[in-house]
């Protein structure tokens, strides 16, 4: 049994591991994002504790892990002379935080989107995990500051936003609360990078960091263009997908417009920013979609209607893609 560390001498970050010394995750939480990123860790070789509330929770989120190493393994992305039972071995479903994050290194938590539950998990967390081990959370947007609040030694907290689907998108935010060390953050990059992601070192913490705020304007102006008639939701994506979207994700949008040119793009701005959508609040063509229940996927429509295979085969055409450039990855880093 664990020792609770209520009593607990003030953590020294300084004794924090470095990346190649951290062997053992904790990772909290078996749903969405939790499965994920504890096949991320067992894939990268980790020795990985899925830690869950009930063993219901746990025999879900191990089969949606054995049905993601499934898929890895037909994509042909297992490391050589691995079978799916190595890398679920790796893997240790435990019920509850003493035993769970007794001894890990790094502990990772991925639970509900609401700050006061994060704050709960983090202190029975704090109560059982060594002094030494690095405290990493997969918010989306809460506060890395408001979080690590309830903690005894905040310094070592710090933000690992992965993105969903968790197994296949590379970035990792790693973003710091106002009391972090920057040697945590050092680690936790390295960390990523180790387990094959592509981290983003973020200076200090902002509302939805950068990747949300970045799809949030993009997304304010799309809902505007929507709204005013000039163009309706599927054509506005496929101007996405086969313009900008095809090339930001070779050269970023700041690079892009240093190809364009800076004077260019500054005339441009001088007339269009004007015209574009500058509101402060919540669209209200995507108020009325949540107030009608249409919510996505998730209820069968949205902007668009995800019922029957139609639905299914625009998921797996993602997967599929994203997939494929993992492995394009993969072969450019010799791996």
């Amino acid at each position: 049994m664990a020792q609770e560390r209520d009593g607990a001498a003030a953590s020294d970050v300084k004794n924090v591991k470095n990346a190649n010394d951290i062997k053992v995750i904790a990772n909290v939480g078996t749903g969405t994002m939790g499965h994920a990123i504890a096949l991320q860790f067992a894939l990268a070789g980790y020795q990985t504790r899925l830690v869950g509330r009930s063993e219901a929770s746990l025999d879900r989120g191990m089969a949606r892990i054995r049905a993601d190493a499934e898929t890895f393994a037909d994509a042909g992305l297992l490391h050589e002379g691995e079978s799916v039972d190595d890398v679920l071995a790796r893997i240790t479903p435990v019920v509850g935080y003493e035993e769970g994050v007794t001894d890990a290194d790094f502990v990772i938590e991925s639970v509900a989107e609401n700050l006061e539950v994060k704050q709960d998990v983090w202190r029975e967390i704090e109560r059982f995990a060594p002094e030494d081990a690095i405290f990493a959370t997969n918010t989306s947007g809460l506060s890395p500051t408001a979080i690590q609040s309830v903690l005894k030694h905040p310094a070592r907290f710090v933000v690992a936003h992965f993105w969903n689907p968790a197994q296949l998108m590379p970035l990792v935010e790693v973003v710091p609360g106002a009391h972090t060390d920057p040697h945590v953050v050092d680690v936790t990059f390295d960390l990523m990078n180790l387990i094959g992601k592509k981290p983003a070192k973020i200076k200090k913490e902002s509302l939805g960091f950068v990747g949300n705020r970045l799809q949030m304007a993009v997304l304010r102006e799309e809902f505007h263009i929507i709204q005013e008639g000039i163009a309706d939701a599927a054509t506005v994506d496929d101007v996405m997908k086969y313009s900008l979207g095809r090339r930001w994700n070779l050269v970023g949008p700041v690079a892009s417009i240093d190809l364009g040119g800076l004077d260019v793009f500054y005339n441009i701005s001088t007339y269009l920013f004007d015209d574009m959508d500058n509101g402060t609040g919540p669209s209200p063509l995507l108020a009325e979609k949540v107030k009608e229940g249409n919510l996505g996927a998730k209820t069968g429509r949205g902007f668009f209607s995800w019922q029957g295979e139609d639905g299914k085969r625009v998921i797996e055409q993602r997967d599929k893609a994203l997939l494929r450039a993992l492995k394009e990855d993969a072969a450019a880093a010799g791996k």
